[in-house]
């Protein structure tokens, strides 16, 4: 069994490496560069609005009245608001990376599920009574004697 640090979703362009990091690296193959993203380790909001981020510490442990609740919710909007129009570099370090190109991901064709229609990548479909059939509608998965 693999570790669940090597373990990469691969969807067409997309691979996903679920290390528990807010950290993306975008390669292009063509010019043989990468960028790398990685969010800073500072809490914005405490920089943006340290009220909010008191606020925000009651609110998520629900010890909150309704009135700072509503403050909140206001200065939540307005944090979102700054988040939004702020320079890239102060929620990001951001750097060049030499480029780590993956091999590139095998694509599969799409079958239509049997049951809903929702058309679904056959290497992810399952069978039942020898048709294809997507993982919602398949259900639980038993070989019978389990």
């Amino acid at each position: 069994m693999q570790s669940r640090q090597s373990q990469a979703v691969r969807s067409g362009r997309a691979i996903l490496r679920d290390l528990g990091k807010h950290a993306y690296t975008f390669i292009d193959r063509k010019k043989g560069k990468a960028l790398r993203i990685v969010q800073r380790p500072e809490p914005l909001i405490e920089r943006i609005d340290p009220r909010a981020s008191e606020l925000r510490t009651k609110v998520m442990a629900g010890a909150v009245t309704p009135a700072e609740r509503d403050e909140f919710y206001a200065r939540q909007a307005a944090v979102i608001e700054k988040i939004l129009a702020i320079d890239i570099g102060e929620l990001f370090h951001v750097r060049d990376v030499p480029p780590d190109v993956p091999e590139r991901a095998k694509i599969f064709k799409s079958v239509q599920c049997t049951r809903c229609g929702d058309m679904v990548s056959e290497h992810r479909a399952q069978v039942r009574d020898r048709k294809f059939v997507c993982m919602p509608c398949a259900g639980e998965y038993s070989r019978g004697w389990e």
